[in-house]
């Protein structure tokens, strides 16, 4: 199962040929039962199908469309059963419910489950549930729409809790500068030290864009490994932003900075990548003033950033 979540394409592939045996069986089944005349819609689903799965495994076409497709079967496939009283439970209403949620986004699945509930009042056997029916369906619906909500509040409250980035081995932006405050505070009061090396990769982005966040996230994990290995234990790395990290030195002077900047700059451009070649860092060192306080520090460190984000000429 796994493997098969690594490979969303391969997994909805499947998931086309499946609704597309099931529909086939259902006509199947109609035509031996001598429904001829509800025979016409699932032999048109059929077809429909047919034509989701070829856009699906044609590479130049969007997603959307044979998603679309097989949202609109499963509508049309349930409305046709329940108008031609072929079965009278309402169970099938969770079909269309259950594949807007999984086709779409948890908005627009939202949006069109409530613009289509009107119709379902129309057919046959819902009108003869009346009482039964708001109860139910209002019951589907919150079981499909509530999850993701849920889902969502748990990520929040991790990312929140959590001081890590979400894409390599370094601090949070928030966290850093939590950390890098109470580095400054310390070297104010005691009278320390303090020395800050802004790195930027500037093959982040165009690896990203030329092979994919695989190649952007082993990028990320070659330089926190390589900076991590060659750092003290209270060093602190953090992302700053997409491409550019500070690493905070205390007690460290300004001519210490430069020597563990010469270390980097050896060890990462040893470091190849098979696809982006050697790893690329323009590193920089940023010291505090006297007497200057934690923000306008802060603010001089993101302009210093920003100057190493800009090409050398």
């Amino acid at each position: 199962m796994t493997r098969w979540l690594q490979h969303p394409r391969a997994l909805m592939s499947l998931t086309y040929a499946a609704c597309l045996v099931l529909i086939a069986l259902y006509t199947l089944w109609l035509y031996a039962m001598g429904y001829y005349r509800e025979l016409m819609v699932p032999l048109f689903i059929t077809l429909f199908l047919v034509s989701a799965l070829l856009l699906h495994c044609g590479q130049a076409f969007s997603p959307y469309g044979p998603r679309a497709i097989l949202l609109s079967s499963a509508y049309i496939c349930v409305c046709s059963a329940l108008h031609f009283e072929l079965t009278h439970s309402l169970l099938w209403l969770g079909l269309p419910v259950a594949a807007s949620f999984v086709l779409l986004p948890h908005w627009s699945a939202l949006c069109l489950t409530l613009l289509f509930t009107p119709l379902w009042w129309l057919l046959p056997p819902i009108d003869s549930a009346m009482l039964e029916f708001p109860f139910g369906y209002v019951a589907i619906l919150l079981m499909f729409a509530l999850p993701p909500w849920e889902l969502a509040r748990r990520h929040a409250l991790l990312r929140a809790s959590d001081p890590n980035d979400s894409e390599c081995d370094a601090y949070h932006i928030d966290t850093l500068k939590e950390r890098l405050c109470n580095e400054f505070q310390r070297a104010r009061l005691l009278d320390k030290r303090l020395a800050v090396l802004v790195l930027h990769l500037p093959q982040l982005d165009m690896a990203e864009e030329q092979f994919g966040s695989g190649t952007k996230r082993a990028l990320l994990a070659a330089l926190c490994s390589e900076v991590n290995s060659r750092c003290r234990d209270h060093d602190l790395l953090g992302r700053a932003s997409s491409a550019t990290f500070w690493l905070v030195l205390p007690d460290t002077s300004e001519s210490g900075a430069l020597l563990v900047r010469e270390r980097l700059y050896r060890a990462l451009s040893r470091r190849v990548m098979i696809e982006t070649g050697p790893l690329e860092a323009r590193i920089g060192v940023c010291l505090p003033r006297p007497e200057e306080s934690f923000e306008p520090f802060v603010t001089r460190l993101a302009r210093f950033s920003k100057t190493l984000k800009a090409p050398t000429p």
